[in-house]
């Protein structure tokens, strides 16, 4: 399948993109092995104005300042200084939106997904969860800023996801954002058995 391109990305509406974001297929080619998987789970952040994203109240940061360039490229970030996070930039620059990939189902190269991830048998603990994915596909902090046009990293178009199938819920995570935290932006597959185990708050 063909790239998604700048325009994809580019879009102002970062819900719009998250939910868009379902169905289409995360790839990586690094030292020479390729890996992919179809994105099932998503998380938006909507920049300035949302207490759970890193730019809330535009707060730049060096770790911070590639949300705030033009959309199509990504954020990887590190939490609890072990896990690394693959989260695409999206808008314009100065509006610092971000997707946040949470659950991937895996299609190319699942033998070196389990090698990456230490793990003898193919399981759903593989790519569901943010910092699973990213271990399976050999993301981490080094490829933020890289270009999701390019050829180490890039999302590739696949039909789009039924609305009927998307199931929208809280964020997991973020209960730091006070009432942000119970905002429905977080995105998945109904019925995926990919999607992460992970909750968000409820009131």
């Amino acid at each position: 399948m063909a790239k998604l391109e700048q325009a994809f990305y580019a879009d102002k509406d970062v819900l719009k993109v998250a939910k868009a974001l379902l169905g289409k297929v995360l790839v990586t080619e690094i030292d020479g092995v390729l890996t992919s998987g179809r994105i099932v789970e998503t998380e938006a952040y909507n920049g300035a104005v949302d207490r759970a994203s890193h730019a809330w109240n535009n707060r730049r940061t060096n770790r911070t300042e590639v949300i705030f360039g033009p959309g199509g490229v990504a954020y990887v970030y590190l939490c609890y200084g072990i896990h690394h996070l693959f989260n695409v930039v999206t808008n314009r620059e100065d509006t610092p939106h971000a997707v946040l990939v949470r659950g991937l189902e895996p299609l190319e190269g699942i033998g070196h997904m389990l090698f990456r991830c230490g793990k003898q048998k193919l399981d759903y603990t593989l790519t569901a969860g943010p910092g699973s994915l990213s271990k399976a596909l050999g993301i981490t902090t080094a490829l933020t800023g890289q270009s999701l046009l390019g050829d180490t990293i890039w999302i590739e178009d696949a039909p789009p996801v039924p609305k009927k199938d998307i199931v929208a819920g809280t964020r997991v995570g973020v209960a730091y954002a006070l009432e942000d935290a119970y905002l429905p932006y977080r995105f998945s597959v109904k019925g995926s058995p990919w999607v992460s185990k992970g909750k968000g708050l409820e009131r």
